[in-house]
């Protein structure tokens, strides 16, 4: 399953929910926008805090497994 989520108004992340193995490092590198719940299931922030874009695309660039895509960074 893919969502589109963390609309910022220029910043909107994809986020493959099937490929997804919680590994955080997208967390790692943008913990303003991603986090780990408990069950180590991905948590994206709502809207991207303005100024985070090139940030949120490192963290994309960073999944081992290809679960993310960002438009607008």
């Amino acid at each position: 399953m893919t969502e589109n989520v963390g609309d910022g108004g220029m910043v909107e992340i994809r986020v493959d929910r099937d490929v997804c193995d919680g590994l955080g490092q997208c967390a790692l590198v943008a913990p303003e926008v991603f986090t780990l719940d408990d069950d180590e299931q991905l948590v994206v922030a709502p809207e991207v805090p303005d100024g985070l874009a090139g940030k949120v695309a490192a963290a994309v660039r960073a999944c081992p497994v290809r679960a993310l895509a960002v438009e607008g960074a």
